[in-house]
């Protein structure tokens, strides 16, 4: 099968580890070379992943939609690095993917042939303003519940006092 990216990784991500692999063409009859490492989710590890990514100049990396784990992720690669967020869906079928290192090694492989297309992530400038539209939003309903518990304090003391009389 035809090679369409020369230097690729695939990420598989849990909420405490990722499992990266690399793969770097070699000569055309050669097996590319590949490195698979175990890094942690912590800012740290994260760095360090970046940072081991560079040092093989990775062109493209694919990423597992898995939850939310990825979002910290991509948001320390993107600037760095071509991130495509892969829909879990799309590989999910593949018998004898059994363990994290083959998952990273399949993603990468895929990546490789061009088999992959991305999900949509939006922009970084459309993400902060989705972030404090939607902050906005809770702001607001939450001042309306305020107003509202005042409301109903207020009526119930009214109340209570009309009583007495």
């Amino acid at each position: 099968m035809k090679r369409i990216v020369q230097r690729c990784a695939g990420l598989d991500l849990h909420k405490a580890s990722i499992t990266a692999c690399v793969r770097i063409a070699t000569a055309k009859d050669e097996e590319p070379y590949q490195q698979i490492r175990k890094f942690e989710t912590t800012t740290r590890g994260l760095l360090r992943l970046r940072d081991w990514l560079a040092a093989f100049k990775v062109e493209l990396l694919g990423m597992e939609a898995t939850g939310v784990y990825w979002k910290p992720l991509y948001y320390v690669l993107e600037d760095d690095f071509e991130c495509w967020l892969l829909n879990a869906e799309h590989m999910k079928n593949v018998p004898g993917r059994k363990t994290d290192v083959k998952d990273a090694e399949w993603i990468c492989r895929l990546l490789e042939h061009g088999l992959l297309r991305p999900s949509f992530v939006p922009p970084k400038e459309i993400r902060h303003l989705r972030d404090l539209t939607r902050y906005r939003k809770r702001q607001i309903e939450e001042r309306t519940r305020e107003v509202q518990r005042l409301q109903r304090r207020s009526s119930k003391t009214r109340a209570s006092s009309s009583l007495r009389c």
